[in-house]
């Protein structure tokens, strides 16, 4: 009995670094997001919200992980409108728009990713209830976390709520296991059965990150090898989170640190 107590307290406290440091790099992906927050308006170009993350990131001593990841380009990703995921930053001038901007830290050897949507001046009505949709559908997800649940459970939760508004899930992208690899094993996807999958267990950490269109859920990869849209080329919105299983729930890594 006490050699399992020795293991259990080993494992707790392996949680509990793995947990610590996740929230240190996930805290400095937030803020870089509220840095964004402060300075979105008509006018601003997707690369200056680049520079802004890439600036944040790296005042804190943290490391952007998407930058030169299998080739990327820029230090986090901008998808405005119609593009899914993976929307390399650029000149575009954003104005009626729609975009995500997803940051990942990479800090003392954790990984911590999230990402948000803004909109940028006037957008339409159909777009604001996707972008509220896509929200809840993430926090959904999460509040039902805990030991013991399926993978299933997550993206069932998500495929609900979202088809019962009228939109559709994206099938080709999911959230996935992070530490200190930025992806690993689980994937978790955003659609799927109450009951199947993996079971969840203490201390695995993961992201939870629907994407969603207002359209047909198919999406296609453009030439330059990153950016996915919509086949048919209607809005996509995207939240995301990176968080921890805890022995009776969950705990969220990546919260905004604006006092809201």
């Amino acid at each position: 009995e006490s050699i399992i107590k020795l293991i259990l307290k080993i494992m707790n406290e392996g949680f509990k670094e793995a947990f610590e440091k996740t929230k240190i790099a996930g805290s400095i992906a937030a803020g870089a997001l509220d840095e964004v927050s402060k300075i979105i308006k008509p006018g601003i170009s997707t690369v200056e919200i680049d520079k802004i993350c890439y600036e944040f990131i790296n005042d804190n001593k943290a490391y952007s992980a998407p930058l030169f990841y299998r080739g990327f380009p820029k230090s986090c990703c901008t998808s405005t409108n119609h593009v899914v995921c993976h929307g390399i930053p650029s000149e575009k001038i954003l104005e009626g728009d729609i975009v995500n901007v997803d940051v990942t830290a990479f800090k003392d050897g954790w990984h911590g990713d999230t990402s948000r949507m803004f909109n940028i001046g006037e957008i339409s009505i159909k777009a604001e209830k996707l972008i509220k949709t896509t929200y809840e559908s993430m926090m959904k997800a999460i509040s039902i976390v805990k030991n013991g649940i399926f993978l299933g459970d997550i993206g069932s939760t998500i495929q609900k709520h979202v088809e019962d508004q009228g939109f559709s899930v994206v099938q080709d992208f999911c959230g996935h296991g992070i530490g200190e690899t930025f992806h690993k094993e689980p994937n978790v996807l955003h659609y799927g059965e109450k009951g199947t999958g993996e079971k969840i267990k203490t201390g695995m950490i993961f992201t939870i990150e629907p994407m969603i269109n207002l359209g047909n859920y198919e999406t296609k990869t453009l030439n330059d090898g990153w950016t996915a849209v919509t086949k048919d080329k209607s809005l996509s919105a995207q939240f995301e989170h990176t968080i921890g299983v805890t022995k009776d729930g969950y705990e969220i890594f990546t919260q905004s640190n604006k006092a809201s």
